[in-house]
C-alpha cells in the first residue's frame, strides 16, 4: 500500500471543502426560503385572524339587529293586543317598542373647555388654589 500523493491530498482536502461549501450554502438557502415561508405564513395567518374578527363582530351586529327588531315586533303586537285603545296607549308609553339612542351635546363652549382642560393639566394647582387674605 502506497499513501496518497501530496497532490491527491490536496485535491480530496479541496473537494472535500467544495462539499461542505455547497451544503452550507443549500442550507442557508434552504433556512432563507424557510424564513421567508414563515414570513408569508404568519402574514396569512394574521390575515385570517383578522377576517375571523370581522365576521365575529358582523355576527355579533346581525344578533343584535335581528333581537331590536323581534323585540320591536313583540311589543308592537302586545300595543296591538290592548283590549283598549287608552291602554294600548299607555303601554306604548311606558315601554317603547324601539329604544332611542341618547346623544350627549357638549355643554361646553370653546372658552370653557380650554379653562376645564387647564385646570386639569395643573399640576401644582396654581389656578385653582386660592389663599383667602382679610383686607383691613
Amino acid at each position: 500500500y502506497e499513501p496518497p500523493t501530496k497532490e491527491a491530498l490536496k485535491s480530496q482536502r479541496e473537494s472535500i471543502r467544495r462539499i461542505r461549501d455547497s451544503k452550507a450554502k443549500l442550507t442557508a438557502i434552504r433556512q432563507y426560503e424557510q424564513s421567508q415561508f414563515d414570513a408569508e405564513k404568519e402574514k396569512h395567518s394574521q390575515l385570517i385572524g383578522q377576517l375571523k374578527a370581522a365576521e365575529a363582530r358582523n355576527r355579533l351586529r346581525l344578533m343584535r339587529i335581528r333581537y331590536e327588531n323581534n323585540r320591536e315586533a313583540e311589543m308592537n303586537h302586545l300595543i296591538a293586543c290592548q283590549p283598549t285603545s287608552l291602554r294600548a296607549i299607555r303601554l306604548q308609553t311606558l315601554v317603547p317598542p324601539r329604544t332611542k339612542a341618547t346623544q350627549f351635546d357638549d355643554i361646553l363652549d370653546k372658552l370653557e373647555r380650554v379653562r376645564v382642560e387647564n385646570i386639569i393639566e395643573d399640576d401644582r394647582e396654581l389656578t385653582i388654589k386660592r389663599e383667602l387674605t382679610r383686607a383691613i
